[in-house]
């Protein structure tokens, strides 16, 4: 079977995926998938910097902003909702290009990787839940090393997945992962990163979470927190720093460079994430949209 020829742009926070997606896209013809964990969720607009209409200009873009806040989505969810926009892009002759910053959701996606379906033990999770994060991600670390290394503690819901799971079956996650690579990828994937210096790359993230201040995240985080129950959703880098000002226990100064803090940290262990794929093409900044339209011209004729 012939391979469905995908763009990937991938990377951390603020390093310019959306801008080199809808370039690609208008250049290319083609429509962009998001693979974002966060920009899924409606209303969450300013602190996921999910791209404004006039950012895409008029470019489809699939997979933001079409879930309730309250709602959990699966990275087995998200592989079963890109295979099918995917082959719906395909199917229309456009070029799928796929873009975000979520490392399992693209790894999972383009790698194949078949998901078992393991019930949820209710009880287990009920029980891990009375426990801190912290002490999960320890006994994570001792149980299923590979798998704590790409979790944070502030993801207590996947921490306990990772261990509910070991708990059912006695395999890791890694384990199970590579039992499902065993049927081969339907893409032929074009990975794209603009690289920046770390200190660059820093200083884009604080102008940009001013800029999200600006545009009114505290009233958005007040909504946000108005709803209620959201324990997915409520992991996004954000809201939470927030709360302590919003809830009048901390100064505005002093939460605002938490977030800076906490964005600048998932930036780095994105980098490390994409650091491990030798599939990744590097662009400088400078000529990232040229170099990118290269490689993609080269594949086209490779293909044609």
């Amino acid at each position: 079977m012939k391979k469905i020829f995908v763009v990937v742009i991938c990377g951390p926070t603020a390093s310019g995926k959306t801008a080199l997606a809808v370039h690609l896209a208008e250049q290319f013809g083609g429509e962009i998938i998001g693979a974002d964990s966060m920009q899924i969720y409606k209303g969450m607009n300013i602190a996921t910097a999910k791209p404004a209409p006039e950012e895409l200009r008029g470019v489809k873009h699939h997979l933001i902003d079409f879930l309730e806040p309250h709602e959990a989505f699966s990275v087995a969810e998200y592989v079963d909702l890109a295979r099918v926009k995917i082959a719906e892009v395909h199917g229309r002759g456009k070029l799928p290009v796929i873009a975000g910053g979520t490392g399992l959701y693209i790894n999972s996606l383009i790698d194949n990787i078949e998901f078992p379906e393991i019930k949820a033990d209710m009880v287990f999770r009920a029980e891990k839940q009375k426990t801190d994060a912290g002490i999960l991600l320890g006994e994570l670390r001792e149980k299923d090393p590979g798998t704590a290394e790409q979790l944070h503690e502030n993801n207590k819901k996947r921490i306990i997945r990772a261990l509910e799971v070991l708990h059912i079956t006695g395999r890791t996650m890694g384990e199970l992962k590579t039992e499902s690579r065993l049927n081969p990828s339907p893409y032929k994937p074009l990975m794209l990163q603009i690289e920046f210096h770390r200190n660059e790359l820093y200083e884009r993230i604080d102008r940009r979470v001013d800029l999200m201040l600006e545009m009114g995240l505290l009233d958005e985080a007040r909504a946000f927190y108005a709803l209620g129950n959201t324990p997915t959703s409520a992991q996004a880098i954000g809201y939470k720093e927030l709360l302590p000002y919003l809830n009048g226990e901390a100064g505005l100064e002093e939460c605002v460079e938490n977030l800076k803090k906490s964005t600048r940290n998932y930036a780095k262990r994105q980098i490390t994430w994409f650091k491990k794929d030798p599939r990744i093409h590097l662009l400088a900044p400078e000529k990232a949209f040229k170099h990118a339209e290269n490689l993609i011209l080269n594949i086209i004729a490779q293909i044609s």
